[in-house]
């Protein structure tokens, strides 16, 4: 494989015919300070609005710049992580489009992670938001925080520079909804977080709505809350103590001349809801077996690569 640039930057797109101009141009500029050598991957997640055309004027005008255009949009989870694992770099950076991700942040990234870092991740100080919006990043992270299988890192969006070493291995984990984020944290390789004023968008609309983030955090959810499977199991036990206690409680009542037949029927009832949800949480516990053997979907299926040297083709 054709040696790799020291920094690859990459950048997913929908829709940023307004911004991918500019974008490219802030990071080719902020790279090219700070490193001997990089790249820039824009990958499209099946833009209508001329995004396209403007990535092969951009791979056109500089061979630095490389694009892959996916035959759908696959996401906001799926795409970008694609991405990722195209790049060439001995450093990867992920990155927004609308420059809430500052290309400015590129050399700080470099420099942690020259200095032995190998995830590098800008946590978000403020950002203005809704209310209600702030309220519920706040109460997800605390869930996840509580049911999450590792811990995730509040305010990080996923953006910020993985060493080559971290990208490879993420890449051979085979993910079908690869929560990045997460998965960073997971691998255990040495984190810095860098903190940061997230600026508001520079033109266009955010096409993350309410459905788009409720989808993506019920994705992130399943994917790195895996103990909320087991969740059915730990109810029934609390259900059967209930309907042990209901019993005991029958049983005094019918000899205190009260209604142990009532309660009798609400402790079987209630033995057969902590049965019922016993055998729910074995099932859960055999499906997330069956989804840790048998992954093999692909991220993305790409319509077009652009710019990519011929021994790095689309797989």
């Amino acid at each position: 494989m054709t040696q790799g640039p020291e920094l690859s930057i990459v950048i997913p797109c929908f829709n940023e015919a307004e911004n991918v101009r500019n974008i490219v141009a802030a990071v080719s500029a902020a790279a090219a300070a700070c490193t001997a050598s990089h790249e820039i991957i824009l990958i499209d997640n099946d833009s209508t609005d001329g995004t396209r055309d403007i990535m092969r004027d951009l791979c056109a005008a500089d061979p630095r710049v490389r694009a892959i255009l996916n035959n759908r949009n696959y996401g906001q989870m799926r795409s970008p992580t694609y991405g990722i694992y195209q790049a060439n770099g001995a450093a990867v950076i992920g990155m927004c489009a609308d420059f809430q991700d500052p290309p400015a942040m590129i050399a700080v990234f470099v420099a942690q992670w020259r200095a032995g870092a190998q995830i590098v991740l800008a946590q978000r100080r403020t950002e203005r938001t809704s209310f209600l919006l702030g309220l519920a990043r706040k109460h997800g992270y605390r869930f996840l925080a509580r049911f999450g299988d590792t811990p995730v890192v509040p305010g990080a969006t996923g953006f910020g520079l993985f060493d080559r070493k971290v990208v490879d291995t993420l890449a051979r984990w085979n993910e079908p909804e690869p929560f990045f984020r997460a998965m960073l944290v997971e691998s255990g390789f040495r984190l810095a977080i860098v903190p940061f004023d997230r600026p508001e968008r520079a033109a266009g609309e955010s096409k993350n709505d309410f459905a788009a983030l409720f989808s993506f955090a019920l994705s992130g959810l399943a994917g790195s809350a895996k103990s909320l499977l087991r969740l059915p199991v730990i109810l029934s036990f609390w259900a059967g103590g209930a309907a042990f206690a209901l019993v005991l409680a029958a049983f005094i009542a019918a000899l205190l001349g009260g209604p142990g037949l009532g309660l009798l029927a609400a402790s079987v009832v209630t033995g057969m809801f902590a049965i019922l949800l016993l055998f729910l949480g074995l099932i859960g516990e055999q499906v997330r077996l069956i989804s840790e053997r048998t992954r093999g979907t692909p991220l993305v299926i790409e319509a077009e690569r652009i710019n990519f040297p011929a021994d790095r083709a689309a797989p």
